[in-house]
């Protein structure tokens, strides 16, 4: 097992290494798994708890690269606080290592790609569903004292009326929506069944930096930066968006709140904006005057589309006590500047499923 920086960070193979080994960083302090911290909203989770002083065991996919996705985006003086792990959410024994000795898991391993979802099905009831089964019954087995499952806005479907609470009705219009149904079902069946303290956490559509380009607002960018016009899926669309930050911090909020077990929180702003009126929005702060074009190769099926997503965030006030606090227009204007100065990481030219 080596060593990087000052010692404190320790990169642990998985299938070989027994997390048992890696001392605490600090003693009477929660140590949290954080799964898919990698990922856009993991790192940003991750940089987040150790700002606020827990103990990180960060799980992220393994690959022969040793890389660690978004994480390696983190100042060095965070990841020296961060034990890193690779490994994989569809392997039991996996799941079962990476859980020891941690008293909260944030569950945010996850495919989330809608059109990939419709090339590869399949890998999505492996990774989103098994997957998630998998960290459910290591949790189990470990006593964790809080499991924070990270379900999405795109489980409802198109509203079937607005604000979205969490009684709405659940609607699988995507094999990715369907996949984290599942998910959320079986979060579910654990608390009931077994007395699991999971609290699931329902984020609308979360941006900021980090995201990639597969997301809407980052191809929008990408594209005014590089491209004579930009292309779209439909324009006409609506979603509730919310700031990464106050993502995160709704993500923290449940993981203490006294109540939130066995519920289901909407993470959401509680407006919408179209995403043509998005990218329009998007080219004003850039300052920039481009067409905004609907190309056929990123639309959805006519059925899939999820048409409407404007959520009811009063659950999550009055249980937790979260409100978010990042404006559309701050957050935007920070997300811009973040993408202006990593331009190269993103395939303007290509479209991203």
């Amino acid at each position: 097992m080596a060593e990087i920086g000052l010692g404190t960070l320790r990169h642990a193979a998985c299938l070989i290494d027994d997390p048992e080994g890696v001392p605490y960083l600090s003693d009477g302090m929660d140590k949290i798994l954080i799964t898919g911290a990698d990922g856009f909203i993991g790192s940003h989770l991750t940089e987040k708890a150790v700002r606020s002083g827990l103990s990180v065991r960060a799980l992220v996919q393994y690959n022969c690269r040793n890389h660690w996705g978004w994480l390696e985006d983190l100042p060095q003086q965070f990841l020296n606080s961060v034990e890193v792990i690779s490994g994989d959410l569809r392997d039991p024994f996996c799941m079962e290592k990476a859980m020891s000795g941690c008293q909260k898991v944030f569950h945010l391993g996850a495919l989330i790609a809608i059109p990939y979802s419709y090339v590869a099905p399949h890998e999505y009831i492996a990774t989103n569903v098994a997957g998630t089964l998998n960290v459910l019954e290591a949790a189990r087995k470990a006593g964790v004292e809080r499991f924070i499952h990270t379900s999405t806005s795109e489980v409802y479907g198109t509203a079937q009326y607005v604000p979205i609470d969490e009684k709405h009705p659940l609607q699988g219009q995507s094999p990715y929506s369907a996949s984290k149904i599942a998910a959320d079902k079986l979060a579910e069946s654990f608390h009931l069944s077994f007395g699991l303290p999971v609290v699931t956490v329902r984020p609308f559509n979360t941006y900021g930096p980090r995201q990639s380009a597969r997301a809407v607002i980052p191809t929008i960018v990408s594209q005014a930066f590089d491209n004579p016009e930009i292309r779209l899926g439909s324009l006409t669309p609506v979603r509730d968006l919310t700031f990464v930050e106050d993502t995160v911090n709704g993500f923290l909020l449940a993981a203490k709140a006294s109540g939130g077990v066995g519920e289901v929180i909407n993470l959401g702003v509680g407006s919408g904006v179209t995403v043509g009126d998005l990218a329009n929005q998007i080219l004003a702060l850039m300052k920039m005057q481009k067409p905004i074009v609907q190309a056929d190769e990123r639309m959805r099926p006519e059925k899939s589309e999820v048409m409407r997503l404007v959520s009811d965030n009063s659950k999550a006030r009055s249980l937790i006590g979260w409100a978010p606090q990042v404006t559309l227009e701050k957050g935007l204007s920070q997300t811009i500047d973040w993408i202006s100065q990593h331009r190269s990481i993103y395939k303007s030219g290509l479209y991203n499923v």
